[in-house]
């Protein structure tokens, strides 16, 4: 059995939710909430699998919950509902840690389908909201990931892949950085390892591509 969570301000909005949900036989409304913070204290005592998080709420809004829900409860899952269809609103949701962001317009069939999508892993995100919001999601966490590879590199290492995105050869980088060409071979070794690319060619690319140069 799934139990649902229905985190929503209007008693008649989750009145309406709780009968759809509860038309297939594998879900249960375990709890309902009118509020981010009521949600929160009601995980300490109900178990939970997913919720219903509606944005626009009294006392702590559905972004502010996700964000505790996900540090606090990591395994629940977090289905966005909401009347509003704005992107800004749907990445935003995703960067706390949402697993699904549903438009209240939607059907009840691709509500069943959303929240039994979003615990099989995987994101469900509404059509009208998906086309906008997707190419900004991939490019925060290309954006986040390459960030982190730079974080794995020393401060030499940067200046070293600074160098080469600037087509120095490994003599002028040993030269420029007061360092033995074997040091900086070293080094180039290390980095590729680190960065996971294949040659130097790769490297100078990811210098352009980091505003290392």
């Amino acid at each position: 059995m799934i139990n649902v969570l229905i985190a929503e301000d209007q008693a008649i909005v989750r009145n309406g939710l709780k009968m759809i949900i509860e038309q297939d036989a594998d879900i249960l409304v375990a709890a309902e909430a009118e509020n981010g913070k009521e949600a929160l204290s009601l995980l300490e005592t109900v178990q939970i699998d997913l919720i219903l998080m509606d944005v626009r709420m009294p006392v702590m809004d559905g972004l502010e919950a996700t964000k505790q829900v996900r540090a606090r409860y990591p395994h629940i899952k977090i289905l966005i509902l909401t009347t509003f269809n704005d992107e800004e609103y749907a990445i935003k949701a995703f960067q706390e840690g949402a697993n699904g962001f549903l438009l209240k317009n939607a059907d009840s069939t691709a509500l069943i389908n959303s929240i039994k999508s979003c615990l099989a892993g995987g994101m469900s995100i509404h059509a009208d909201v998906a086309a906008k919001v997707m190419p900004k999601l991939l490019k925060e966490n290309r954006r986040h990931k390459q960030t982190e590879l730079i974080d794995i590199l020393t401060e030499r290492e940067v200046e070293v892949v600074r160098h080469v995105g600037l087509g120095k050869t490994n003599k002028e980088i040993a030269g420029e950085l007061f360092l033995s060409v074997g040091t900086v071979k070293n080094h180039l070794t290390q980095i590729l390892q680190k960065l996971e690319l294949r040659d130097r060619t790769q490297l100078a690319i990811f210098a352009v591509k980091n505003d290392l140069i």
